[in-house]
């Protein structure tokens, strides 16, 4: 029943922006802190941002000034915008929900140079 679906992956040129877009269902969207995980071949997944229920925002010290986390509670949607892309951001991006936890498939993102 708990469904996250991401959007707006693709290839980009380094410099370039990209939006990604979460779609939750199945859960009390507006009582959850919501994340924006990454994992790239070989290496962790690792937290890139999140947005709590009061609007408060954090992000990883690799994206810090680049890119911004937001939440639509009325459409029950969470954003990443992501500028000046570096071919480093190449990875698979995943949302995350806290309450109750749960994952999305995963968009794919692929910064090219």
């Amino acid at each position: 029943q708990v469904q996250l679906v991401e959007s707006g992956g693709g290839l980009v040129q380094a410099g370039g922006s990209l939006r990604l877009s979460c779609a939750a269902s199945g859960i009390a969207f507006s009582f959850s802190t919501m994340d924006w995980y990454r994992q790239a071949p070989g290496n962790e997944r690792e937290l890139v941002a999140l947005i709590t229920t009061g609007g408060i925002t954090n992000y990883a010290d690799s994206v810090k000034g680049r890119f911004t986390i937001s939440r639509d509670n009325a459409k029950n949607t969470v954003y990443l915008q992501m500028n000046s892309l570096k071919p480093e951001d190449t990875a698979v991006y995943y949302c995350h929900s806290r309450s109750p936890p749960s994952w999305g498939q995963g968009t794919q993102v692929t910064v090219s140079s």
